[in-house]
């Protein structure tokens, strides 16, 4: 039987035409006002960024003002997703399809997925604000793309993945019919990525407001840049030890979770069941009361329509297309979107070399053995979080994700707890360690765990929901049961994306160690010796010098790592459990 792409609408009776949908007026009416108030929110956010620069704001802690700063801060998430989104297609594209750029773009993105967000911060801001010196823009992209940085690795890794696993048949087919390059990347290579973009693009929503309080409301030497948001709501709250304050941000942050996991990820999640690829379609799939309504507005009919149309002229024309023509200017806009990346990162590279070469020679031979010492910590705590994260997200991840019905109800649950910035609860969780008379030094690896987790999860849940039926079922005809199953269908068929999984987590934990090493909580501050804290302290005392050391010796420990363990971790989940060998 040939393999079936699942609709993700009520089935049709074989040789029957698809029902037709029952549109509604008022569900357009509801759609234009909903696109009426975004026009707004949009134009309302650009008067921000053209009003006269104010580095700092008074932040009040008034319940009142948090739905102005919870809007303040989604807008800047969305942007910042937005952007993602486009890079994490041209980038991943390009590193899938040249192997000369993918030597270079691929370690790359594992460098800078573990460089701290203060490691860009210090440079970024002092450079956007003195670039719009008379407005609030530089300070607002400045924010932006600090959230960027807490979004796109995942997104790049999980479609970078997805785009080497399609199996070489279905390329076969589509080079047999003469498909042109957007052609297979529209209906062969953007669907087989859909499923794990979705969980990753949740996952990274979540690593963005991670470092909210951080990308909101920051210090640099004696200057305070502060924006108004639930970012920054928090960390005033914090710093005055305001608890009904930060209960109030908590909600704020829960409501905002949840809007969009109603409006955009659950929905999303069940629009992309019609792209998995199996022999037999699922008897229960996820479902959206959302997704549901929007298939009877007529206007968005109307645009699916005219993109389709669109998309069909497209892939016609003769340089898209699968002539001789089109593909060799296929294979040569690749290899010189390679080159061009490759170059690119290359010539940036050397610019901030010579540059981070003139800060680190300041430094003495006892503030490197401190390095050292405090790299060695850090290691300890990262890799106790990662073992500790997998041996619960594994097993959770797929029981999961093998059942619709579980996905249905745990899903929204997950997504709440994955997407709350962690940094927001570490006061209150290091005030329970305390109580328990647990070690700060030791504590603090619970704290990176509340970031590093959430990566794993998502990743295996996408490994699971995307797992065939026809290959569940032919387990249920051999009669594989108990841990037999687990070791022979479904810990295979999840390594590629727990690989992936592993990989942004450690990431998320050497990044979340800036804050989980360094907390403070109504004048109190409780550090654990670390590369985290210690790249904290710098970033705050303004001293460069150490501030670059102490990137500069993270990255080289997450090369280490990268050349040691994931790379072949990497090679072991291509050759050995990937569907398309």
């Amino acid at each position: 039987m040939a393999p079936t792409l699942t609709t993700g609408r009520h089935p049709a009776t074989p040789g029957t035409a698809p029902p037709t949908p029952t549109y509604s007026a008022w569900i357009d009416a509801l759609l234009l006002i909903g696109l009426a108030a975004l026009i707004g929110g949009v134009a309302a956010l650009a008067r921000r960024w053209n009003a006269p620069l104010r580095p700092t704001v008074e932040i009040d802690l008034s319940p009142w003002a948090l739905p102005g700063y919870t809007a303040l801060s989604l807008a800047r998430g969305v942007a910042a997703y937005v952007i993602s989104l486009v890079v994490t297609l041209v980038y991943g594209t390009v590193a899938a399809h040249s192997r000369r750029a993918e030597r270079v773009m691929i370690p790359l993105i594992d460098i800078l997925q573990g460089i701290p967000v203060l490691g860009f911060l210090p440079g970024l801001v002092l450079g956007l604000v003195a670039l719009f010196p008379h407005s609030n823009l530089g300070l607002e992209l400045a924010s932006v793309v600090m959230i960027f940085t807490g979004q796109v690795w995942n997104m790049i890794f999980s479609f970078y993945g997805s785009l080497r696993g399609i199996p070489t048949d279905f390329r076969d087919v589509a080079r047999i019919n003469g498909f042109g390059w957007w052609k297979t990347f529209r209906t062969l290579e953007l669907p087989s990525s859909t499923m794990g973009l979705l969980w990753n693009s949740m996952m990274s929503m979540a690593g963005g407001w991670f470092f909210l309080t951080v990308t909101e409301a920051f210090t640099l030497g004696d200057r305070d840049f502060r924006l108004p948001g639930v970012g920054s709501y928090m960390a005033v709250a914090i710093d005055h030890g305001d608890r009904r304050a930060m209960a109030y941000a908590v909600a704020a942050m829960i409501v905002m979770i949840v809007a969009v996991d109603q409006v955009v990820w659950r929905p999303a999640l069940a629009w992309a069941q019609k792209f998995k690829v199996e022999e037999t379609a699922a008897t229960d799939v996820p479902r959206s009361l959302v997704l549901d309504l929007i298939r009877r507005s007529r206007i968005l009919d109307w645009f699916g329509r005219q993109t389709a149309r669109l998309s069909g002229r497209v892939s016609r024309h003769p340089a898209l297309g699968g002539t001789a023509d089109g593909e060799g200017m296929r294979r040569r806009l690749a290899r010189g979107g390679g080159w061009a990346v490759a170059g690119g990162a290359l010539l940036f590279a050397g610019w901030g070399a010579a540059h981070l070469v003139r800060l680190v020679t300041e430094l003495g031979g006892h503030e490197w053995l401190t390095l050292a010492g405090a790299l060695g910590l850090t290691f300890l705590r990262t890799t106790g979080a990662l073992v500790v994260g997998a041996l619960w997200t594994v097993p959770a991840g797929v029981w999961i994700g093998i059942s619709p019905r579980r996905s249905r109800l745990l899903q929204q649950p997950v997504q709440v707890a994955a997407a709350f910035p962690a940094p927001m609860l570490y006061p209150l969780v290091t005030i329970g360690l305390l109580a328990a008379r647990v070690p700060f030094s030791w504590g603090c690896t619970a704290l990176m765990l509340l970031g590093a987790q959430w990566y794993i999860l998502f990743n295996v849940l996408a490994g699971a929901s995307a797992l065939p039926q026809d290959l569940r079922e032919a387990a249920d005809t051999y009669g594989l049961g108990g841990w037999t199953r687990w070791r022979t269908l479904y810990l295979p068929a999840v390594f590629p994306h727990l690989v992936t999984g592993l990989i942004t987590a450690a990431g998320g934990a050497w990044n979340a160690s800036i804050v989980a090493e360094y907390v403070r909580y109504g004048g109190r501050t409780l550090v654990a010796p670390g590369l985290g804290s210690l790249i904290t302290q710098a970033s705050e005392a303004a001293n460069f010098s150490l501030l670059a050391a102490g990137v500069l010796t993270m990255s080289f420990a997450l090369v280490l790592l990268n050349r040691t363990v994931w790379r072949r971790l990497y090679r072991v989940a291509d050759e050995r459990f990937s569907l398309n060998r």
